[in-house]
């Protein structure tokens, strides 16, 4: 009798136990879940937000408000013999009053012009006249800001197609590519094909470019004919 009694009053504590643990996985899951959803709602922001950037971004870099990216100095005979350092640092400035940069891709562009400013003046690339091409791979031939010469569409604000591909984010580094969107059927396939390696970071709250595949230091500072 007394085995009985025990047996029941064990499978009732047993039983409570079991109850309590499906409550406490249920809540748990509950609570993943929430989590998660918010995560994709932040995340689907932010990937508007980067759009929006890449967007204006390149609209900037397309505009009068523009910087020229080679501000170089010249000889009497037209021959490029370095970089203007004061034209330089007032690009500096205006790449930091647009809002859309974040620092590390300020200081790299500024590496890069130093670096070319440098070989040139110590005659490490071959000669080169302000009418022909560049010797190095930096602006040379495509734009750095699209690396491309055209664009694929008739219309006056192309940069409002532009559609990014997250690659990886999280709540304040993205890598991304951004490609060309809304393309007819008759399309070149090399613009269907076409995608630009970016990265951006968050800086005070606000996402900004920190990387730009047409910018990349050792790519921009080669020999073109290396």
């Amino acid at each position: 009798m007394h085995n009985k009694k025990t047996t029941i009053i064990l499978g009732v504590i047993v039983a409570f136990i079991l109850v309590g643990c499906n409550r406490d996985n249920s809540t748990a899951k509950k609570k993943i879940e929430q989590v998660e959803n918010l995560q994709q709602i932040d995340f689907s922001k932010d990937k508007e937000e980067i759009q929006n950037l890449i967007r204006q971004t390149l609209k900037w870099a397309d505009s009068e408000n523009s910087i020229d990216l080679l501000p170089v100095l010249t000889n009497k005979d037209g021959i490029c013999i370095g970089i203007d350092l004061n034209k330089h640092k007032s690009n500096l400035d205006k790449l930091r009053a647009t809002g859309y940069f974040a620092n590390e891709f300020i200081e790299n562009y500024n590496q890069i012009i130093l670096e070319l400013d440098k070989k040139l003046r110590n005659n490490e690339f071959e000669q080169w006249s302000v009418n022909e091409l560049p010797p190095f791979r930096f602006a040379n031939d495509v734009d750095p800001w699209t690396l491309c010469q055209d664009v694929p569409y008739d219309n006056p604000s192309p940069w409002d197609y532009v559609e990014i591909e997250v690659i990886e984010l999280d709540n304040s580094n993205a890598q991304l590519v951004w490609k060309w969107g809304n393309l007819s059927l008759n399309t070149d396939s090399g613009w269907k094909k076409f995608s630009y390696k970016f990265r951006t970071v968050k800086e005070n709250g606000k996402w900004k470019i920190a990387y730009l595949q047409g910018f990349d230091f050792k790519e921009s500072t080669q020999n073109d004919g290396l």
